[in-house]
């Protein structure tokens, strides 16, 4: 989660997080809903498959 948070993430000069633009951050809180919600399941899958991650739908 944390690496694709920091991917994601555009920032400032003051280093704050700069949503690129409505849907995207739509998107992007209802990826964070997501993981957080299979947060369980998520980490079953990582016991087999280190850093795997689901993947985050930007386009339409």
């Amino acid at each position: 989660m944390h690496i694709a948070y920091s991917a994601l993430r555009i920032t400032n000069k003051q280093g704050k997080a700069i949503p690129s633009n409505k849907e995207f951050q739509q998107r992007y809180e209802g990826y964070i809903t997501a993981c957080s919600k299979y947060r369980n399941e998520i980490a079953a899958i990582q016991k087999y498959m280190p850093g795997w991650a689901p993947k985050l739908e930007v386009g339409g």
